[in-house]
């Protein structure tokens, strides 16, 4: 017990320093982190982990028991031909025809060579491969409830430049309907900003409608299906690939998942070859029974006690190969660190890839918008004069409202990239 605490302290210990280095890379708003604190008291799939760690404690403590068994045992046999022999004239009878025998038997396992130790401390491993579970699914559910959390805004901000499109379009639509009127029109001309009305406004709909999904996953995951969020503000501080992938290996949970199973395959090597080894018990029994000579039919009160020895002489070779199975299995454990390296180095390579692109496309964005508003007041200036058409200036301004929203998609693909290099490196910004 007094291991599994200094286990527990030490994984504490190092959430909490993981906690104080996350802080100053990473940063984020209090709503976020209140809505991920809110999800891991709410998702099923933490309480599920979270029950993990009770049955592995549970299975320790049944593994840590070393008491004796006591059992009560009863039993009765008929028994022909009778047991006699003629002496002296005369039938003497060694055995009961009926056969009684009432106890109570104890046994203990005085000595095994180890085996109960090693069992324990597979069990621990147990124990700390359930909590460092709990930490995995914390650190995923966190990643998704981020990812939606900036969805929404995104969203938000996408319904807001469409609304804006949408009530240029209906203004420009009552301009033309009174140069109709006054016959400086055609009826094209209506039909056509229509057309673009029911287009903008499909694009509107299919904006709230995910926006509707995302707040059903924002409820999914922690009960709550609003938030107030209107920037991108996750942000994080960036790191070559090397320096990048060396946190990785040092914070994320995925790496101490692989380590505690090659810590439990190690534990299984140690079982393994003890499993040709003695074991020494002591055991007693006292009851009643019958069968005593001379009167065989009279019950007795009895009892017995000694020490066994259980010598393991043949098996055909089943412990060495026990062993050799064992040995494999940490071998296979320990490859897998490197497909882990290699998967991580590509993931990390690619998010930071994600996030060069987008800072420089939100760059080279500005001067798009800046050419867009002035393309857009001078469409005004013209039509306002006469020298211009209603379709140059709705088109000019429809390339403004592209702009901004292309801009907006460049800043929240460049939030995403961020959350997902957070998860991958393993901080904990919550």
């Amino acid at each position: 017990m007094k291991q599994f605490l200094l286990a527990c302290y030490s994984l504490v210990a190092t959430l909490f320093i993981s906690d104080k280095t996350t802080a100053q890379v990473v940063s984020t708003n209090n709503e976020l982190k209140s809505l991920i604190s809110q999800s891991f008291g709410y998702f099923p799939r933490i309480k599920e982990a979270e029950n993990q760690i009770v049955v592995a404690q549970q299975k320790l403590d049944i593994t840590s028991l070393n008491t004796p068994t006591v059992d009560g045992n009863a039993s009765y046999r008929y028994v022909r031909p009778k047991i006699e022999v003629p002496i002296g004239g005369s039938s003497f009878q060694f055995a009961p025809i009926h056969n009684v025998d009432a106890n109570v038997g104890a046994n203990y396992l005085l000595f095994d060579f180890g085996r109960l130790k090693k069992n324990i401390e597979k069990s621990k491993l147990e124990v700390q491969y359930a909590q460092h579970n709990v930490a995995y699914a914390k650190y995923q559910l966190a990643s998704q409830v981020a990812t939606i959390y900036y969805n929404i805004v995104y969203l938000q901000h996408a319904i807001s430049i469409q609304d804006t499109v949408l009530s240029f379009l209906n203004e420009n639509k009552l301009f033309i309907e009174n140069k109709y009127k006054n016959g400086d029109a055609l009826k094209i001309d209506i039909l056509t900003i229509q057309t673009q009305i029911d287009a903008e406004q499909n694009r509107k709909v299919d904006l709230q409608n995910n926006l509707l999904k995302q707040q059903n996953l924002l409820s999914y995951t922690t009960g709550l299906n609003k938030s107030n969020g209107n920037v991108f503000d996750f942000d994080i501080q960036l790191k070559d690939v090397t320096a990048a992938l060396a946190e990785t290996q040092a914070n994320n949970v995925d790496y101490q998942l692989i380590k505690d199973k090659i810590k439990q395959a190690e534990a299984d090597v140690a079982i393994a070859k003890l499993g040709d080894k003695p074991s020494v018990n002591v055991g007693a029994n006292a009851g009643f029974k019958n069968g005593y000579v001379p009167n065989v039919g009279e019950v007795r009160f009895n009892y017995n006690a000694g020490v066994a020895l259980k010598v393991p002489l043949y098996e055909g070779g089943r412990t060495k190969r026990q062993v050799l199975l064992s040995q494999s299995l940490v071998k296979q454990n320990e490859l897998a660190i490197a497909t882990l390296n290699n998967n991580y180095k590509k993931d990390i390579e690619q998010a930071l890839a994600d996030i060069a692109s987008n800072l420089e496309r939100i760059t080279n964005t500005k001067g798009q918008i800046a050419q867009a508003k002035y393309a857009n007041s001078l469409a005004a200036i013209r039509f306002k004069n006469g020298v211009g058409t209603n379709l140059e200036l709705t088109n000019a301004n429809t390339n403004l409202q592209r702009a901004s929203l292309t801009e907006l998609q460049y800043q929240y693909q460049l939030c995403l990239a961020k959350i997902e290099l957070a998860r991958l490196i393993g901080y904990q910004y919550w």
